[in-house]
């Protein structure tokens, strides 16, 4: 865990892929565990230490991710995220060239629970929900292709299933139709900028995640200020 940014009311931290944000039925310790102890130990604290969560990544998925430190800073953090005035970005590095360099999907995903997977179809059907995501190709190496993605909805494994869907798995998922998977068992998905208006000072917070510590992500991070070719 390495902490992006901390205050009296909030903590942002960039999650490693394979740490769960908040503990299930696994029993592993999740990141919520772990910032506690940390803010438990930085300042000394005695007894319980607050730690809200506001929002969630999956497990195989990296980046950055927004801790409440107060009861006050988690409601209004809630109404936040409700009211979509959260802005986030992912990156997703891919194997196949998506059908256009930009677009905006809209699919209507149905979950089934006993798999833990979505299935998205491209009309309305019963118990789907509607599903949008705008994506633009921001870079491209011989074998891969750097995606940014920003949601206008929130939905499980919205952005693996929609970018499957158009036939560009993410690397690494073999839930959604990767060849193979990555070494250490994430995916290439990575939550990287999160922008929202402060809890309590009301100021404009925009935080970065760094990417992984891989040579792809490495490169592509450097390359994705550089003109797509």
């Amino acid at each position: 865990m390495t902490v992006l940014y901390e205050d009296n009311h909030i903590i942002v931290v960039n999650k490693a892929s394979g740490e769960i944000v908040q503990g299930d039925k696994t029993g592993d310790t999740p990141l919520s565990e772990t910032v506690k102890a940390y803010l438990k130990e930085k300042y000394d604290k005695p007894g319980n230490v607050f730690c809200g969560v506001t929002h969630r990544l999956d497990r195989p998925t990296s980046g950055v991710v927004v801790f409440a430190r107060t009861s006050k800073a988690l409601s209004r953090l809630n109404d936040l995220f409700r009211n979509g005035e959260v802005e986030k970005s992912y990156w997703a590095i891919v194997k196949n060239r998506p059908p256009r360099e930009e677009d905006r999907l809209v699919h209507y995903l149905i979950k089934h629970e006993q798999n833990n997977k979505s299935t998205a179809y491209d009309s309305e059907k019963p118990h789907t929900k509607k599903a949008v995501l705008h994506y633009r190709l921001i870079h491209a190496s011989e074998n891969y292709f750097l995606l940014e993605i920003a949601l206008e909805t929130g939905r499980h494994h919205q952005i693996r299933c929609q970018l499957a869907k158009i036939g560009s798995p993410i690397k690494g998922d073999l839930k959604y139709g990767a060849e193979r998977s990555n070494p250490d068992g994430s995916i290439s998905l990575h939550a990287r900028s999160i922008s929202f208006i402060h809890p309590v000072s009301k100021e404009r917070i925009m935080v970065t995640a760094p990417v992984p510590e891989d040579n792809l992500w490495k490169a592509f991070e450097e390359a994705a200020t550089l003109p797509l070719r």
